[in-house]
């Protein structure tokens, strides 16, 4: 069985909602829910947080995980791709002679992530070997077919007729997109936050945390709720409250 490694990136500089990562909700902070689901999933031989802060690693190390270095500033900014922190991460493990297979990036953003949805990814995974990476996507709700690009004070489709008969393999039909319904429309599917997962080579070798065979993950129910702004952030308090979603057990001073 090859091994994988869950990274949990966990900065401290978040700017859509400050301080998300550890906020509490239903008692604990949302980092601490990211931590239970890997630690419960079975599949890790290592749960690794990759913080800037020390204030998160402690809190990080309460609840269970590893944080066996800190994340380089120059790493953590606000616009900092996800390459440079994984590299990072995967690189300190290796130089520690700790290598694995694969990882799985794992955001605190999405508490309702179970670690049923963990396994689920990961068997998907394992079966698909043509794939250099698995993300996690669900039915988008703004089809970018009803999407417009503002130039001056008119407006252009993002998708115009002819990347339409692309995407179809046909000739263009009577009715634009963005004068379709939604039902009309071919299914688009978006990357959520849940998770995602690839072999090692692809970020060490690749420079990429995705390669370019990239399969798809279909997330159920809540699985792939990303919280980042304060209205997202009222409707998880509502899910948790009512039982609509179910945050994973958590285990304190693991």
């Amino acid at each position: 069985m090859p091994s994988v490694v869950a990274l949990i990136p966990a900065r401290s500089g978040s700017k859509r909602m400050a301080g998300k990562n550890i906020k509490l909700l239903n008692g604990h902070p949302t980092l601490a829910y990211t931590i239970a689901a890997a630690r419960r999933a079975g599949i890790f031989g290592a749960v690794v947080v990759s913080t800037d802060s020390v204030d998160y690693a402690r809190i990080a190390e309460h609840y269970g995980a590893e944080i066996p270095f800190l994340r380089p500033a120059e790493y953590a900014g606000e616009k900092s791709p996800d390459i440079d922190w994984v590299i990072h991460a995967l690189q300190a493990l290796k130089d520690a002679g700790r290598r694995y297979d694969a990882f799985s990036i794992l955001r605190p953003s999405s508490p309702f992530r179970l670690p049923e949805t963990i396994r689920r990814a990961w068997a998907q995974f394992l079966a698909n070997p043509a794939a250099d990476s698995l993300r996690a996507v669900e039915k988008c709700k703004q089809h970018p077919g009803k999407m417009w690009l503002i130039r001056g004070n008119l407006m252009d489709p993002l998708l115009p007729a002819h990347r339409q008969m692309d995407i179809l393999g046909c000739r263009q039909g009577s009715t634009p997109w963005h004068s379709s319904q939604y039902q009309a429309l071919p299914e688009v599917y978006v990357q959520n936050a849940s998770l995602e997962i690839a072999w090692t080579r692809v970020a060490l070798e690749g420079g990429t945390i995705a390669g370019e065979r990239v399969m798809p993950f279909l997330t159920e129910g809540y699985e792939g709720f990303d919280v980042n702004y304060p209205f997202d952030w009222a409707y998880a308090e509502e899910l948790v409250r009512t039982g609509a979603a179910r945050l994973p057990e958590i285990e304190e001073g693991a």
